[in-house]
């Protein structure tokens, strides 16, 4: 595993970013495994919701973890309101970085993530493959 600490700027798209910084280094399967920062706009997705819920203000991210795949991230953060309420869910795109945000990303060189439709599950899920030799 290599890793790799970023920091994310105001304005940027959390998960995008992420998400672009592992595709411009040439992976295709990475994990979060750290993270702290703060959002403007946070677009989560609760428990068995089908569509995120929109969060503004002066947001802390407390935590943030999950997988990026050649074809996409799935991410989970908690989340804290300014007056100390803590939300928790699933991140989508639109978590827009209000200051900072201090990230450490564990890059798999030998590894393959997609996301597949899962037919036991209905959503999009990981499928973990080793990476062809080069070459090949």
């Amino acid at each position: 595993m290599l890793t790799l600490p970023l920091r994310l700027s105001p304005g940027q798209d959390l998960r995008r970013a992420l998400e672009d910084t592992v595709h411009v280094h040439g992976h295709s399967a990475a994990f979060v495994l750290s993270a702290i920062g703060s959002l403007s706009e946070a677009h989560i997705r609760f428990a068995g919701a089908a569509k995120a819920t929109v969060v503004t203000g002066k947001l802390e991210l407390l935590s943030l973890s999950g997988s990026i795949a050649a074809t996409g991230a799935h991410l989970h953060g908690a989340l804290a309101t300014d007056d100390g309420t803590v939300l928790g869910g699933h991140l989508a795109y639109g978590c827009l970085v209000r200051t900072t945000a201090e990230v450490l990303l564990g890059l798999l060189p030998d590894w393959h993530f997609t996301r597949e439709a899962d037919a036991a599950t209905g959503y999009p899920e990981l499928v973990v493959q080793p990476k062809p030799p080069a070459g090949d």
